[in-house]
Formats: C-alpha cells, sequence, structure tokens
C-alpha cells in the first residue's frame, strides 16, 4: 500500500510539473489538435474524395485564396454511398463531375457556361440544366500541378505522419526494450552479443538502412512505417540497458532474488516500471524522427507513393513552385512538418523533467 502511494504521489507531482512546463503543454495542444484532424479529415477538408484526389486540371497550380464556380455534372455511372465508418475512414467518392466556370447564365432548359481553361483562355459549352448544380470553391491553400486542394490533402496526410510515428515507436519501442531489459539485466555473454548486434546497426547511416529495408519490403504505406520502426530501436535499446544495469543492483532487486521471483517477474513488475520516464522521453523524441524520416522517404520517392497524401510527397510534387511563382504549395506542408516535430520535441523535454527523480 505505501508503494502505491508513493507511486501515486510520483505520477501527481510529474503530472503538475508537466503542467507548468508552457512549452510541454503547447507542443501537447498541438498534437492533440493533429490527432483530432485526423480523425475527422474527411468530413472538414474542402474535398472528401478518397486520398482528396479530386482533379481538376485546368485549375492547377493556383495561389492560395483562388476562387473559381464549378459545375456540377452528373456521372452517368452511379456511386455507391459510404456509410459512417467508411467515409471517416476513406472518405466518399463524388457522383458528379466539376467543369470549372469563367461565366455562366441560364437560357430555358439549358446552362450556357464558359469553360474555364485558364486567366486568358475560356471555351463557351451548352449543358441540361436539368440535374446540374453551381458551387463556389475556394482554394485557401491554393491548388498543386493537378488541381488538388492543398489544404485537404494537409488534412488528409497528418493521418500519416501520426500513424508512422505511432507504428514506428510501437515497433521501436517492443525490440528496444526488450534487447535493452535483456542486456542490461543478464548482463555477461547476452550483453556482449546485443550490444554487438546494436553496434553493427549504429554504424549503418539510418537513411541508408532505411532504404535497404523499404526496398527489400517494397513501396508502400505499410512497409515505410515497418522499414522506419525497425530502424529505431538502437536507440531505445542502449537507453533502456543503462537503466536496467543500474536498477538490478539495488535493494529491491536483490530481494526479488532472495524471495525467489523468476527473472520475468523480476523484469516485467519491478525493473521496467521504474523506468517508465526515459521510455516516455524516447518515445516522444522517436515519434518527431519518424515524421522526418518518413517525409524524406517520401520525398526521395521510396516512402508512401501516389495518390496517398502524404506531407513529404507534397514536397516533392510543388517544390518546382518555390523558385517561381507559388511557393506556399511546398512550404505549407513544410511548416506542418515543422510544427509536428516541435510539438513531440517539446513534448518530450517536458517528459524529461517532469519524470526527473531528483527533482
Amino acid at each position: 500500500m505505501a508503494e502505491l502511494n508513493i507511486r501515486s504521489s510520483f505520477r501527481q507531482q510529474a503530472w503538475a510539473r508537466l503542467r507548468r512546463n508552457k512549452g510541454a503543454v503547447a507542443g501537447m495542444f498541438l498534437i492533440a489538435i493533429a490527432v483530432v484532424v485526423s480523425i475527422i479529415a474527411y468530413w472538414v477538408s474542402p474535398d472528401g474524395t478518397p486520398m482528396a484526389n479530386r482533379m481538376i486540371v485546368e485549375i492547377g497550380g493556383k495561389h492560395p485564396g483562388f476562387s473559381i464556380d464549378l459545375l456540377a455534372l452528373p456521372r452517368q455511372q452511379p456511386v455507391e454511398k459510404a456509410g459512417f465508418l467508411k467515409r471517416l475512414m476513406d472518405g466518399q467518392d463524388e457522383d458528379v463531375t466539376w467543369v470549372p466556370l469563367s461565366a455562366y447564365r441560364s437560357v430555358g432548359d439549358s446552362i450556357i457556361v464558359q469553360h474555364y481553361i485558364d486567366e486568358e483562355t475560356s471555351m463557351r459549352e451548352s449543358y441540361p440544366a436539368r440535374g446540374t448544380y453551381i458551387k463556389h470553391y475556394k482554394a485557401w491553400l491554393g491548388t498543386d500541378k493537378f488541381g488538388r486542394d492543398i489544404l485537404s490533402r494537409l488534412l488528409v496526410g497528418t493521418r500519416v505522419s501520426l500513424s508512422v510515428g505511432f507504428i514506428a515507436v510501437i515497433i521501436s519501442l517492443t525490440i528496444g526494450i526488450f534487447l535493452g531489459a535483456v542486456a542490461g539485466y543478464f548482463r555477461g555473454a547476452t550483453d556482449e552479443v546485443v550490444m554487438w548486434l546494436v553496434n553493427v546497426i549504429w554504424s549503418v547511416p539510418t537513411l541508408l538502412l532505411v532504404f535497404a529495408i523499404t526496398l527489400a519490403l517494397g513501396k508502400g504505406f505499410w512497409q515505410v512505417f515497418i522499414a522506419v520502426g525497425l530502424t529505431m530501436w538502437v536507440n531505445v535499446a542502449r537507453i533502456i540497458r543503462g537503466q536496467v544495469l543500474s536498477l538490478r543492483e539495488l535493494t529491491f532487486i536483490e530481494a526479488t532474488r532472495a524471495l525467489g521471483f523468476g527473472h520475468t517477474r523480476t523484469i516485467i513488475k519491478h525493473i521496467l516500471p521504474n523506468i517508465l520516464g526515459p521510455v516516455m522521453v524516447v518515445a516522444a523524441g522517436n515519434f518527431a524522427t519518424a515524421i522526418v524520416v518518413e517525409a524524406g522517404l517520401s520525398f526521395l520517392g521510396v516512402g508512401v507513393q501516389p495518390p496517398q497524401p502524404s506531407w513529404g510527397l507534397m514536397i516533392k510534387e510543388n517544390y518546382n513552385f518555390i523558385i517561381t511563382h507559388n511557393p506556399l504549395l511546398a512550404l505549407a506542408p513544410g511548416v506542418a512538418i515543422m510544427l509536428m516535430v516541435l510539438a513531440f520535441n517539446l513534448l518530450g523535454n517536458g517528459l524529461r523533467d517532469a519524470m526527473d527523480v531528483r527533482q
């Protein structure tokens, strides 16, 4: 009972210190917003189609704030309506085709339009008014070269960054904690073998190792998650090993041996709960690193593949606009990456200070 009270008191003090850290609170706030956005992305995006991949090539490469009227023409083939969960996860295919307009007017049962081609060119066309309607569209962050809405792809792309961070952290913590705990607890030959493996992996450049794993597993959504996770366990293992080495010599661990507890029970119930602080700090840092690595892989073309929206892929598709007339198309996903990495680093620093038992 006394041990439980001590742990509860420490958690309360750590939480109080974390709340007083303005940087950590700001980081948690940004992360919470990103999580909510990733869940409801298809509901709040201007383009709610799967992967935010609605292409209107006539309005490609437009500046932020560009607005235009769109004519909705019904498709010949009906589109199946997605249920709530299906739309939440994958979006909803549209049952219309969009035609950008410079001008339009109704004449009897027809609608006469000036089909927008570019800023100086339009084409006169006529469509039956039945089943059509006009929608005003505004691209708050502009459109890419295919005419896709940048804001929508930015919002949906939040899922990729958070997913790769979460899965990579789970993989890296699972492998790193297991190997680090085993090496630190048993020492001797076990420690030497594990540390040899750690040093071998450590000697290979991270990006090169990610390339090798990605090429072995293939390009794709889940492959890049696994590849990033398999390259981040090394740092976890080294930190956990050091923590376990220091804890295993303490009196309460000696008491577990005297009481005849098995090695597994000692590690899981008595050692690992006492190193949760460093684990949480490492997890926050690895989350930020995973976001950057995924963005780099997507930028280089070996990560998430089109048309799946990814912040790194968006930079790759639009970086030419930086030196031309519309740099925000590439800067917007870059700023999003910067904010997410900053948020997790601020949270990691806050956790480090809050979990410091010397305070």
